[in-house]
């Protein structure tokens, strides 16, 4: 990804008014713009968790879902959720599956740097095994969507915080999970 890539900026009801670059955007004064999230899972019915560049401004080293990334102007959300998939993993997915289309977070990480963005989370599936990009992704795994839970809940600060909110809204904690249902199908 080149440094001149932009994001779109929103207003405080989600709505475009216009555009940034990406280096710009992540700060102490973040503007809220827009970004998603996708979890992806195997035909084992593992999800895939990434460890974030040591690199990354925003958390890095942290665990977090398998990735995310934010459309470009004009870029359909799902055009960029396939485009990071194979920048970030190297994998293409299909049975994409918008989850959360309204998920909206800020949080900010140790150095100060603030993440403020409208963010819908997808599920997808794939039968890729990912090809790491070294300036994104550090580490991979397939884990069961169970052991997720548990690890999310008893050590929430070793993974991005959209991840552990996600999961939340997601049900992983629950009965039965949304990541659980999607094994079956």
């Amino acid at each position: 990804m080149s440094d001149v890539d932009h994001v779109v900026l929103l207003d405080d009801e989600g709505r475009p008014i216009g555009t940034a670059p990406k280096s710009s955007v992540h700060g102490t004064d973040t503007a809220l713009h827009l970004a998603f999230s996708c979890h992806v899972m195997n035909d084992d019915g593992q999800v895939l968790v990434t460890r974030r560049a040591l690199g990354k401004s925003t958390w890095p080293g942290v665990w977090s879902n398998s990735f995310c990334g934010h459309p470009r102007p004009a870029e359909p959300v799902l055009t960029a959720v396939h485009r990071r998939a194979e920048y970030e993993l190297g994998i293409a997915l299909t049975d994409i599956e918008l989850a959360l289309p309204l998920f909206r977070y800020r949080a900010v990480d140790t150095s100060g740097i603030v993440e403020y963005e409208v963010c819908p989370v997808y599920t997808a599936r794939t039968s890729d095994e990912p090809v790491l990009n070294p300036l994104e992704v550090v580490e991979a795994k397939w884990v069961d969507p169970a052991d997720l839970a548990t690890s999310l809940t008893a050590t929430p600060w070793a993974f991005s915080p959209w991840l552990v909110l996600q999961a939340e809204q997601l049900h992983l904690f629950g009965s039965e999970p949304a990541l659980q249902r999607r094994r079956a199908s």
